[in-house]
């Protein structure tokens, strides 16, 4: 292996899995909400934005909606 390389020649391109990276977005959430996946999230092992995450595609994947719909 060489201690040093030219990259000066180096041709540059677009990252191919650019498109799939996830988009960062800003969400309002209460309190209560985030403590509850940051508590699953220490149970788990892995980030509570991660695990968020996990749970909307599965919302997504199985077609769940929102009940809407207010008791009085």
């Amino acid at each position: 292996m060489k201690d040093e390389y030219d990259f000066s020649q180096m041709k540059s391109r677009k990252n191919p899995y650019a498109a799939k990276l996830k988009r960062q977005v800003t969400i309002r959430m209460r309190d209560d909400v985030i403590g509850y996946f940051k508590g699953m999230s220490d149970e788990m092992g892995i980030p509570y934005q991660s695990l968020i995450n996990l749970y909307l595609r599965d919302c997504m994947a199985q077609q769940r909606k929102p009940d809407l719909s207010w008791k009085s």
